[in-house]
């Protein structure tokens, strides 16, 4: 099984060769305004680059936040941290394949804004 995924130039393509060990949705403002809540955890071994990683900047927050984010430099994509070590959070927005997982957690739902309801 191979799960494909990009930026939204297609400069940044990477896939992954087993489905998400789970997908989860944050709401906090700093998953919000980096432009995705929604990742998938998969393992390291599990994630191949295909095209672009000279093409991925990643933004270092100030402690005591630990989560760093990845983007594509050229059209902005929000990536996710593909490098973080054993365990890599992908931005699911960047999945051009259905993962074979559905959301199975959400975290900070109480930050969630007005907006960001069900219908």
């Amino acid at each position: 099984m191979t799960i494909k995924g990009s930026c939204c130039c297609g400069g940044v393509r990477f896939e992954l060769f087993e489905p998400p060990l789970m997908l989860g949705t944050c709401h906090c403002s700093r998953c919000r305004k980096a432009g995705s809540g929604a990742y998938a955890y998969v393992r390291a071994e599990a994630f191949h680059w295909l095209a672009g990683r000279e093409l991925v900047v990643r933004y270092h927050p100030k402690p005591p936040m630990k989560f760093n984010r990845s983007f594509c430099k050229r059209c902005g994509t929000s990536l996710g941290d593909p490098d973080s070590g054993r365990i890599l959070a992908i931005a699911a927005n960047c999945l051009d394949d259905d993962p074979g997982v559905a959301v199975s957690f959400e975290e900070f739902t109480p930050d969630a804004p007005p907006w960001d309801k069900p219908a």
